[in-house]
């Protein structure tokens, strides 16, 4: 049986529609699933017909859930809009509520535009926020999963300021979550290290007492609940040893923390997953980029990274007993 999955189109002034396209005009990705593009198939039309390739909904494996929100002549490519930012949030939404009903068994989402989302009188700090307030979630976490390095984040979207207040209970959630996402993953018992928030983890506390008054006690309790952790450690050479295979699995304390890494070392296939949600959601990893939206210049990599990711996760949770979302 294949997974249905439902992939938001983005906002549709970025490159989203572009790299969705795209990523199923590639065969070895449109046979991983049954693909529902969730978005505006008049959108959608125009932008195929540009590339000079066939609409998804065309091909087998493949169908659109055509929501009727805009036509192409509303959309100003390259522009953000309160109307395309609105749109773009609806695409999510109904995506969500596929995956909660249990009509889909995943969804992955393109990039859409926090200023586009704000102008529209959303109160909007990102895509993983959104999703799990929809899923009536309070403690929704970000994974960034490449080839080499694994990341997942004590905090994401946050003013650094706000990101250094740590809470011991933060911390130990995020790393149970990432040890559960590891496993699932097919990492049987994860090497986990926890990054400290301080230059060099506080150097014995000359540089803040942040990492042993709040992390150290952190990673002790993940400790005693089993999982293979250690920490506080020096950010600075913690992902170099995880990318040579000390670890699988890093805790960064905040967003630029353990993005950078990752994006500096892949990031074309480096992929956006949430952790702490009733259902399967991962993401391209990258923005709406307006400078090259209707250029036919956006590389579909990172969302076709997106998609298989999200169809393997799909299937290892079909393997483990859950028969929504498939056929």
């Amino acid at each position: 049986m294949l997974a249905k999955i439902a992939v938001t189109m983005g906002d549709p002034a970025g490159v989203g529609p572009e790299v969705v396209i795209k990523a199923l005009a590639d065969p070895e990705v449109l046979a991983q699933a049954r693909w529902v593009i969730v978005g505006d198939a008049a959108i959608l039309a125009d932008n195929a017909a540009r590339l000079g390739v066939r609409l998804p909904g065309e091909r087998a494996f493949c169908e659109l859930r055509d929501l009727q929100l805009l036509e192409p002549r509303q959309v100003r490519v390259g522009q953000p809009s309160a109307a395309c930012g609105r749109a773009a949030l609806e695409y999510v939404r109904a995506a969500t509520e596929m995956c909660l009903s249990g009509e889909a068994a995943a969804m992955v989402t393109a990039p859409l535009n926090k200023e586009a989302v704000v102008m529209s009188g959303q109160p909007f700090s990102g895509h993983t926020e959104y999703i799990a307030e929809l899923c009536g979630v309070s403690d929704s976490r970000m994974l960034l999963v490449g080839d080499r390095l694994k990341v997942v984040h004590v905090s994401t979207h946050v003013p650094l300021r706000k990101a250094c207040e740590l809470d011991r209970g933060r911390i130990l959630r995020t790393i149970e979550l990432g040890h559960e996402a590891m496993r699932s993953l097919g990492v049987d018992q994860p090497r986990v290290a926890v990054c400290g928030l301080n230059p060099h983890a506080g150097e014995h506390g000359l540089f803040g007492d942040e990492d042993e008054r709040v992390i150290r006690p952190a990673v002790a309790d993940a400790q005693q609940a089993g999982m293979r952790c250690e920490g506080p450690l020096p950010a600075d050479t913690t992902f170099l040893k995880a990318v040579r295979g000390a670890y699988d699995l890093v805790v960064a304390m905040y967003h630029d923390q353990g993005h950078v890494p990752m994006k500096l070392l892949d990031f074309e296939h480096t992929v956006n997953v949430s952790l702490g949600l009733p259902i399967i959601r991962t993401s391209v990893d990258h923005g709406t980029a307006f400078d090259i939206a209707g250029k036919n210049q956006a590389d579909p990599t990172n969302m076709k990274a997106a998609m298989k990711l999200a169809a393997v996760m799909a299937a290892n949770r079909l393997a483990a007993g859950s028969g929504d979302g498939y056929g």
